[in-house]
């Protein structure tokens, strides 16, 4: 295959930009990381009025311009933190898990039990804290973990970031993983990760969110009914630059009295109610610069959701 120049040049600009973060000290790749993210929030001011719009719209038009400054701030601050993980993945070992994550080990024995009982689990994590340590971490203690991925235009990044994601997972990319595949999975005692708070663009699943309405697909669901195996709410905080908070929330199990379209919108609706209520505890948490805005609604003419099978 060939590739476009563009391709070539921002492919030896992320492997130059990562190579120098994996051979820092820790901290020392996080103060880069916080000196570009500081200069991106406050000199270039990058998408700073659409982020407090954002957040005004879910905590209200009069919340004080110095807590929506701090919510903004944080939130990328964290993002460009992920980063630098994401570029130190092969260097996650369960020791750094057991570290920096102390609270995982008391939750993963109850993760793996249900796991074991189920022969499978969907685990839902929102775009909270470094939500890609929950793959890793899960995987570092002997779950086989997948996900499913969007496919990046530039296809020397794409495969570079599936294999920095792949240290934790198998990575499906996105409309190349058939139902059918994804099913096998989670019923040979796979568990798949999946972010759920997540904005599509067909008609499908409209539940509350954040004080609005918002459109998520319900695959999340829809895997875990037709795989018989749970859906595990979990959520990850930043706790100061180094170590993370880790909750997982009670399970959430199929009803085979309802009938596929009640059962995954029940499904949904309680996931979701989980996420709204960690955002609301800790809204610096949580990525509000995701160029798809969960609360945007879709266009009317848009096409509808496939039928539930």
């Amino acid at each position: 295959m060939r590739y476009r120049i563009q391709h070539l040049i921002e492919y030896g600009a992320l492997r130059g930009v990562a190579g120098l973060l994996a051979v820092l000290p820790y901290r020392a790749a996080l103060a880069v990381a916080w000196g570009v993210a500081a200069l991106a929030f406050h000199l270039f001011r990058f998408r700073r009025r659409e982020t407090a719009r954002r957040i005004r719209e879910v905590f209200g038009a009069a919340t004080p311009a110095r807590a929506v400054r701090r919510i903004a701030w944080l939130s990328l601050r964290n993002m460009a933190f992920n980063i630098v993980e994401m570029m130190r993945a092969p260097r996650i070992d369960r020791a750094w898990i057991d570290r920096h994550i102390p609270a995982f080990r008391d939750h993963i024995g109850a993760v793996q039990a249900l796991i074991a009982e189920h022969g499978g689990a969907v685990i839902a994590v929102p775009h909270m804290g470094n939500w890609d340590l929950a793959g890793w971490a899960c995987h570092r203690y002997g779950i086989r973990m997948f996900s499913i991925a969007g496919k990046q235009k530039n296809p020397l990044v794409n495969a570079w970031i599936n294999r920095q994601r792949e240290s934790g997972m198998t990575i499906l990319e996105r409309g190349g993983g058939t139902l059918k595949q994804i099913i096998k999975l989670l019923r040979g005692g796979n568990v798949l990760a999946i972010l759920p708070d997540v904005r599509v663009y067909t008609l499908d699943l409209k539940v509350p969110f954040l004080g609005s309405t918002a459109n998520v697909g319900r695959g999340m669901a829809m895997f875990a009914i037709t795989a018989r195996v749970p859906v595990i709410p979990a959520v990850l905080r930043r706790e100061g630059w180094t170590r993370h908070g880790f909750d997982h929330l009670p399970a959430i199990f199929p009803d085979p009295s309802l009938s596929k379209e009640e059962d995954a919108r029940r499904i949904t609706q309680t996931v979701l109610a989980n996420v709204d209520a960690a955002i609301r505890q800790a809204p610096e948490q949580w990525f509000w610069y995701n160029k798809r805005w969960v609360l945007t609604p879709v266009r009317d003419d848009a096409p509808a959701a496939p039928p539930v099978p």
